[in-house]
Formats: C-alpha cells, sequence, structure tokens
C-alpha cells in the first residue's frame, strides 16, 4: 500500500508530507520518519553538542533509549528477503504492507509492538518471527507503546487513543482528540497514558476506565503553542516537543503548567525528543540533520565530561553508532534495503529492532517492501574507545657556532 491508497476521508488530515518549514532547497517534510537517534549506554554528551549524524540527509528525528551496557557474541551473517546479510540481523516475517511509523520493545520481555500507515499495529514474538496479533484501526496509525506483557495503546489518525487487549486481540477507545493524535507513552511512575495531537493539545488519560468511550478516563488536558510532534518521559519528567521550535517540560505531579518553556538550540524545526535513560536530560533532533543534548538542570553540563554513546539511522539505510564526545563514529552496519524509519533496543540491549521502510523523502516512487530486523548487538560495536592525544616532542636547542 502506497499513500495514493489510502483512504480518501484521511488523506486530507493526515500528510505524508508536513506543510511546515523546511532548509532552503529542501523538499517539504516528512512526517513520519528519515533519521533516529538512540541512546545507547553508559553516561551522557555535553549539553551544547550538536552535529550532523549523517549530514547528506536534509531531516530528522529522534527515537527510544536503553540504560544497561549490552552484552553478547558479534553479529553473523543472517541471510533475508529483501536485502539481509552480514550484521542486518533476523528479518521478521509479515511486516506492515505500508510504512513503520513506530517500533517498541516491551519493558519486560523481548516483544515488540510494531504500527504502521496501513492501519494495523501488530505484536510480534521475535523467536516465533511471525505476529502473535494484529490490531486494525480505521486510519494509519502514527505511534503505539507497551503497557505490560498483556496490553499496549496506540495514537491513530482517525483521532482516537486505543487499550489493545493481547489475549483476545480486542482493542477499545479510550479517548480522541480534535485532531490526529500523533504519539503516546505511558507512566509507569503515575500510571496515567500521555498522548499529544496535532490538535495542540496533550492528554492525560486513566487507562482503568476503559469501557468504549472516553468521558471516564480523561485525567486533563494541558494546551500547547503548537501542533505537538513528539513527547517523551523519563519518571516524572514529561518533555514535548511542538512545531514552532518549542520544547514544554512538565512534572507529572503538577500539570498545571510547565516547569520550563524552551525554545530548541537547533536552528530547523524539531522533528523528535527523547529522554536520557538516567532521567537528567534529553536530546533533540531536528530536520537538517542536528543532534542537540539538553538538561533538565541547565547547570550540570558545565562540570559534566562523562562520554555518551548513541545510534542513528536514516534515510540513507545506514544504522551508525557514535560515540558522542570525541564525535567519532564507531560502527556502522551494513547498509538496510530502504530508509530507516523506526528503531528500538530490547529491555536489557541484547537486541536491536531496525524497521526498513520507506519514508517518501523522495516522493512516491517503486521501492524495496517494508521489513523489520532483529539484530544482535556487540557490545565492542557501541564501546567508546580511548582517546589518543598526541604530545609534541620536546625542542632541542641548537648550540650557536
Amino acid at each position: 500500500m502506497n499513500q495514493a491508497s489510502l483512504s480518501s476521508s484521511f488523506s486530507s488530515t493526515i500528510p505524508r508530507i508536513a506543510a511546515s518549514p523546511c532548509p532552503a532547497k529542501s523538499p517539504p517534510v516528512e512526517i513520519s520518519n528519515t533519521i533516529l537517534l538512540l541512546f545507547l549506554l553508559r553516561s551522557l554528551l555535553p549539553r551544547d553538542l550538536a552535529f550532523e549524524s549523517h549530514p547528506s540527509l536534509a531531516k530528522s528525528i529522534v527515537a527510544a533509549a536503553m540504560s544497561t551496557a549490552p552484552t553478547g557474541d558479534p553479529p553473523s551473517l543472517v541471510p533475508g528477503a529483501g536485502g539481509g546479510g552480514m550484521g542486518l540481523g533476523k528479518e521478521l516475517r509479515d511486516p506492515p504492507s505500508d510504512g513503520v511509523s513506530s517500533i517498541r520493545f516491551s519493558k519486560h520481555s523481548d516483544r515488540l509492538l510494531v504500527s504502521s500507515w496501513d492501519k494495523t499495529v501488530r505484536l510480534y514474538d521475535p523467536e516465533a518471527n511471525a505476529p502473535r496479533w494484529v490490531f486494525m484501526h480505521a486510519a494509519p496509525v502514527l505511534d503505539c507503546c507497551f503497557h505490560d506483557d498483556f496490553s499496549g495503546f496506540s495514537a491513530s489518525g482517525d483521532n482516537t487513543v486505543r487499550r489493545l487487549a493481547y489475549s483476545t486481540g480486542g482493542n477499545d477507545i479510550l479517548g480522541r482528540h480534535d485532531a490526529p493524535a500523533r504519539c503516546v507513552e505511558y507512566s509507569y511512575s503515575t500510571g496515567q497514558v500521555i498522548t499529544g495531537s496535532w490538535d495542540k493539545t496533550i492528554k492525560c488519560w486513566d487507562p482503568r476506565g476503559v469501557s468504549g468511550t472516553s468521558y471516564h478516563t480523561l485525567v486533563g488536558t494541558q494546551n500547547q503553542p503548537e501542533r505537538v510532534y513528539s513527547l517523551s518521559l523519563s519518571g516524572y519528567n514529561l518533555v514535548v516537543a511542538t512545531a514552532g521550535r518549542h520544547v514544554n517540560v512538565y512534572d507529572l505531579r503538577s500539570m498545571s503548567r510547565p516547569e520550563q518553556q524552551r525554545e530548541s538550540p537547533l536552528k530547523f524545526q524539531t522533528r523528535c525528543v527523547q529522554c536520557y535513560p538516567n532521567g537528567i536530560g534529553f536530546a533533540l533532533a531536528s530536520v537538517e540533520g542536528r543532534v542537540a543534548m539538553e538538561f533538565f538542570d541547565q547547570s550540570e553540563y558545565a562540570s559534566s565530561k562523562k562520554y555518551g554513546t548513541f545510534a542513528t539511522g536514516g534515510c540513507d539505510g545506514f544504522v551508525s553508532f557514535w560515540d558522542g564526545d570525541n564525535k567519532r563514529k564507531l560502527f556502522q552496519v551494513p547498509r538496510y534495503p530502504s530508509s530507516i524509519s523506526a528503531l528500538s533496543f530490547s529491555r536489557d540491549g541484547r537486541l536491536l529492532a531496525v524497521a526498513s521502510s520507506y519514508t517518501f523523502e523522495e516522493g512516491d516512487k517503486p521501492h524495496p517492501p517494508d521489513a523489520i530486523f532483529i539484530r544482535d548487538v556487540n557490545e565492542g560495536e557501541v564501546k567508546p574507545r580511548p582517546k589518543i592525544t598526541f604530545i609534541a616532542p620536546p625542542s632541542v636547542a641548537t648550540p650557536s657556532v
């Protein structure tokens, strides 16, 4: 399925191409995905770090994270349909038939949740290499997340937020926005579902009130300065990134107003935000392919001398691991068949899920079929290398004649 085959009732409200500002000489910005960045392990980067992870690309978003160092055997040759090869990983059967919008590992197991523009959410068991359930929706699904290993949530282009029951394959409407629901997260700290929408609001929901209507599930609504493009949670911290380069930071225990209101330090539009695993800051990625690292306590960056390791994936089809402190590439996975539209690490960091899915960055054209790969992560690929310092030899005085 491609963009033209989406139902006409949603094609006007959920365009694949956003009518938002973009860099000079660049095409309009793709709403779903073009570059992803994932934090891998250890500590953090200096606050003022901003560099081009994929300099040939003009668009970026930021994705999921993990907190522990991965271990495991080196990657091996895993052949697969659609371009598998050395180091790409095992390709899952029965992938979505249209662009992948989100991919999430469970925090409790190796189960994988995948949302797509083909109006489905798929629950995979990577060991079984096939979907356990396929949840149908009335419109493209723009995001998904786990609650636990028995249920999850989705954000859809028909404005609805749904709870997915893995035991029965059913789904209930948790609530509605006034425009497409763009992102969804579950807070383990408060037991609430947090959603962001293009209606310029974020909403908090009580998932225990699911009964087919939203009247008894809505906890609160917070207006935003612009359309919500991304949000991320870490403990009680909620970071919301909107159009217009606005960034609001909330404390979930007191949502009456944001604790901090910032403007992205990057020059162009924010595509996505992701909190650090240890909860002391967040990363922003923007449409020109640059990444900035921020701290909740803005004084912390002055004394931070630790390093950070992260990974990026882009519409060039490559996934790379980086030493952000030294701005050095550590490892690059061989090229995937198509654009990298989503990435996710398993809870223990052993596995990396990669969605190879064309993101329409070059318009509607023939492209490889969508595919999802599960790849082993080798610690040697993501461990920063010692920085080499060259010391000039001492000068030797030449005696005069």
